[in-house]
């Protein structure tokens, strides 16, 4: 069995659509449909039902689609292991989009500099779900926050920055006493469900302060933005952005200690792509001091 023929067919499952698929493979739709058949005559059942010029999948075809995709990462793992000396092939990369919007274009910058040849596609997620998605083979390796948890000895953590808790405030209240703005103003709270934003909480329970809601949120950028436009105040870690730099806010420290926020890389020990990882780990390591110097 031709193995680009696999890849071929998932291209047309995951765009729905033959004509797509050839596009992206710089070959023409007749071809990528002789690839089909040749599949489907080799696995003796129908795998697309075709409608126009879209396609579905058959009940064939939906039992292999999983372990087709797991058979190619397999193979492209074992090209990773014969060929080790040289820094190729392809890195899964999952992130949370704190990440996404601050510190890793940067790192890619690097990354894709320093090893030209690897592709790299990003999945998106919270760091819970990208936990999961690692436990599960899904990525290769995660920029996120710590895990809540006792991580197995199979996993290995980085740490790349820690990021306090701060009142993020318009500009013109940056006079005011942190807790007065969170007593007063209205809160545009961090998303609860997140490391960040449970934090948040912990610190107002703590401190006794009972805000006034105004909306909840999980994108740090956007709450940074809402700030800028007076739409209240916000108590969220501290995450240096380009998306924000240009924007009219401050940053008030908070009068009490609070847990700060862990973020780094974190994937599994042993990993065939052991040596991208490290890589990746490098150029970010290179960007936080980059940072802070």
């Amino acid at each position: 069995m031709e193995t680009s023929f696999l890849t071929s067919f998932l291209l047309v499952v995951d765009t729905g659509s033959m004509a797509e698929a050839a596009r992206r493979l710089d070959l023409t739709p007749a071809a990528v449909a002789q690839q089909i058949r040749t599949l489907e005559r080799e696995f003796g059942a129908p795998l697309l039902a075709r409608a126009g010029r879209t396609v579905s999948l058959t009940p064939a075809g939906s039992r292999i689609v999983a372990q087709s995709r797991g058979l190619l990462r397999e193979l492209a793992d074992l090209k990773i292991l014969a060929n080790n000396e040289y820094a190729t092939g392809e890195l899964r990369l999952g992130t949370i989009n704190t990440a996404l919007h601050s510190l890793l274009p940067d790192i890619l910058a690097r990354f894709v500099t320093a090893h030209p040849q690897v592709k790299v596609f990003i999945q998106s997620g919270t760091s819970a779900e990208l936990y999961e998605a690692l436990r599960q083979g899904d990525v290769d390796a995660a920029v996120c926050t710590h895990p809540a948890f006792a991580m197995p000895k199979t996993f290995v953590w980085e740490l790349l920055r820690e990021e306090p808790l701060v009142v993020i405030a318009p500009q013109r209240l940056a006079k005011r006493d942190a807790h007065d703005l969170l007593a007063h103003e209205p809160l545009i709270r961090y998303d609860r469900s997140l490391a960040g934003g449970k934090e948040a909480e912990r610190y107002l329970r703590r401190v006794g302060i009972v805000p006034n809601e105004r909306f909840e949120l999980s994108s740090l950028a956007a709450i940074a933005m809402m700030v800028d436009r007076g739409l209240g105040v916000s108590l969220a870690p501290d995450v240096a952005s380009p998306m924000t730099s240009a924007l009219r806010i401050a940053r008030l420290s908070l009068p009490m200690e609070s847990e700060p926020r862990r973020f780094g890389v974190l994937w599994k020990r042993a990993s065939v792509r052991e040596r991208l990882i490290r890589g990746l780990v490098d150029c970010a390591l290179q960007c936080v001091r980059g940072e802070m110097g």
